[in-house]
């Protein structure tokens, strides 16, 4: 098959080394990461990226996404099939499947994860940090430490009251974690992530922990195994909602009724 993939460049290494064992043919598209930071934005400019694919090139163009927040709540595709994994987020593509995500939640509920995607994206978007600042959460502007200016690119790129929720949500999650996790591949280990996330840890006053990674979900994905059980197929005239079950989300018509989605794409107040 001939495939595209539109995916957040947190999995890049990760997709790229499934991609080059995939017997399928696959063009390669990575958006920045933190597009999730404001679902409704965010869900405006993938839907743009799927828009512009040209029709009939492709046999699926496969969504590198999670549910993320309600992110994907409401993509349609015009022409190509969409095949989505169905996770919460990209946690579960890390650790190969929804199952092994739940009882990793579930045993240390504290954890925050670490890849090599979230340790470099924010270089790969060629912003630089000093020796002394340490990279410690996912999101665009919070990677470099520095909460005052966090705040200020939110601000300018979100507006006022948006910045001050989001602002608002990156107290609460960092209030509630006490361990930093490394989910770490073979492929990645000269990488030394490890020293990063332990750098982290003792920054934040977490436990390190490490774990080791599982590709076999995004190889499926890749490959073209695409079970109804971790995936979903997305065909014209249809849009992805929630389903509010082990499922994680469906597909269900355009020109249904509005359904629970759209509780995601409330601005906060």
């Amino acid at each position: 098959m001939f495939l595209k993939v539109i995916a957040c460049e947190i999995a890049f290494r990760e997709i790229c080394h499934a991609a080059a064992q995939s017997p399928n043919l696959i063009d390669l598209e990575f958006l920045s990461q933190g597009l999730h930071d404001v679902p409704c934005a965010g869900r405006e400019q993938l839907q743009a990226r799927l828009n512009a694919v040209p029709t009939g090139k492709y046999d699926a163009i496969l969504v590198g996404y999670g549910l993320c927040g309600g992110m994907i709540n409401g993509l349609t595709t015009p022409h190509t099939p969409l095949v989505i994994p169905r996770a919460h987020d990209c946690i579960t593509l890390f650790l190969g499947s929804r199952e092994r995500y739940a009882q990793t939640i579930a045993a240390q509920p504290g954890a925050y994860y670490y890849t090599s995607g979230w340790l470099e994206c924010l270089r790969r978007r060629g912003e630089k940090t000093l020796p002394d600042q340490t990279m410690f959460l996912p999101t665009r502007a919070a990677l470099s430490g520095n909460a005052s200016a966090a705040y200020e690119l939110w601000v300018k790129k979100f507006g006022e009251d948006q910045a001050r929720y989001l602002s608002q949500v990156m107290d609460q999650w960092t209030s509630t974690y006490t361990h930093g996790v490394l989910i770490d591949f073979d492929f990645s280990r000269p990488l030394r992530l490890r020293d990063q996330v332990e750098a982290v840890c003792a920054k934040r006053g977490w436990q390190f922990g490490a774990m080791e990674g599982d590709l076999r979900l995004l190889q499926h994905w890749l490959n073209g195994e695409w079970t109804p059980e971790d995936f979903l197929i997305v065909t014209p005239s249809r849009k992805v909602t929630p389903s509010y079950d082990q499922g994680v989300i469906q597909a269900e018509a355009v020109d249904s009724p509005a359904s629970r989605h759209e509780a995601f794409d409330r601005a906060p107040e």
